[in-house]
């Protein structure tokens, strides 16, 4: 996911996103697990989209956090 397209989504619409991520991130692991690996490469993928996820929220936050103070 382009981080240009998710600061044009609300922070409810980016949690909403961040709980899918982990969902995913957690079914990965119980399938490896399990025994039954995906693609090694999503791994990767979908710890990398959290953390942008992650960013853009902290972003968002401090732009508000900054434009209250003044």
């Amino acid at each position: 996911m382009n981080p240009n397209d998710m600061r044009k989504k609300t922070p409810a619409e980016l949690k909403e996103e961040l709980i899918k991520l982990r969902r995913e991130q957690f079914n990965l692991r119980m399938a490896a697990a399990a025994g039954q690996p995906a693609r090694p490469d999503q791994y990767g993928k979908v710890r990398k989209n959290v953390a942008r996820v992650k960013t853009v929220l902290n972003e968002l936050e401090r732009a508000k956090s900054a434009g209250s103070e003044g």
